[in-house]
């Protein structure tokens, strides 16, 4: 009953094709492509601005805080009272 059936699909097909025609969907789905291969281009251009580009610096070393002395040691209760 939630799912949809192919005659459901086919219809909708039908309703998209007759508002906006084949050659307007032909012309929106060409723009798509032409945008996902600039957009990968796009990319493909950064990834290599970046190698291209000067070395990096090396990077900084962090030299870790000195430890903290530890505490002393507390000392062992006496017992008191003997058994």
């Amino acid at each position: 009953m939630g799912g949809l059936s192919v005659w459901h699909w086919v219809i909708v097909l039908v309703v998209v094709l007759l508002l906006f025609g084949r050659g307007r969907i032909s012309d929106v789905m060409g723009d798509f492509g032409k945008g996902i291969k600039s957009f990968k281009a796009g990319l493909g251009e950064a990834v290599d601005d970046k190698s291209a580009s000067t070395p990096a610096a090396p990077a900084a070393q962090i030299t870790p805080p000195e430890a903290a002395p530890a505490p002393a040691p507390a000392e062992a209760p006496t017992n008191t009272n003997p058994q």
